[in-house]
């Protein structure tokens, strides 16, 4: 069991797997941000990593073992996590396939626990991708936290080293991370004390 006041675990998870995806600058921009707080230990998943199919085995029945390795691999990812970052950009008003497939992969690992969403895109800045997740994050027994980051035009925002170039990033990212901190040691506290769904 862990101490109340030992690291909280902020795995910042990048959404996209296009070619030429703008979600590793973002991600990595923030998780930067994140890596700054004392009182976080940051992981990044990138869900190209871990290409999971899009048909779900029955239940009760394994996948092939190939799939198996990389399912059980993503579940030790996110089993160990007190909070998440999630990555979106907005694809067709909503958030991309890959990210729902890995939605529907998992659920014990969500449950109880705070998701902050950063997004991107045009100019939208990704917010209604932002608004579909909070449902289906509802539905996986997640809080998603009302602070977010957004960046508009997303592709001007930044420059060839992945800095963002609007100064208030910076205090967007520090208010959703002092949610995410407060919201992430509160359930972690919880479910120590009384398991999820006991």
């Amino acid at each position: 069991m862990t101490a109340p006041h030992d690291p909280l675990t902020l795995v910042v998870l990048t959404a996209s797997v296009r070619d030429g995806r703008l979600g590793p600058t973002v991600a990595d921009w923030f998780a930067d941000r994140a890596r700054a707080r004392p009182e976080l230990v940051v992981r990044t998943v990138d869900l190209r990593d871990f290409p999971l199919p899009v048909t779900l085995p029955e239940p009760g029945h394994e996948p092939p073992p190939e799939t198996a390795a990389v399912r059980d691999e993503l579940h030790d990812e996110l089993a160990r996590a007190d909070a998440y970052a999630v990555v979106t950009p907005e694809y067709n008003h909503s958030f991309p396939a890959s990210l729902k497939n890995v939605l529907d992969w998992f659920l014990t690992e969500w449950a109880a626990k705070p998701v902050g969403l950063v997004s991107y895109g045009g100019l939208a800045g990704g917010l209604r991708a932002v608004e579909h997740l909070r449902q289906v994050f509802a539905e996986l027994h997640a809080v998603t936290v009302r602070e977010t980051v957004s960046f508009h035009t997303a592709w001007d925002r930044f420059d060839t080293h992945g800095a963002a170039l609007d100064p208030a990033a910076d205090a967007a990212a520090k208010a959703l991370l002092d949610q995410l901190h407060w919201w992430a040691r509160a359930l972690r506290t919880a479910r120590q004390e009384h398991p999820y769904g006991s």
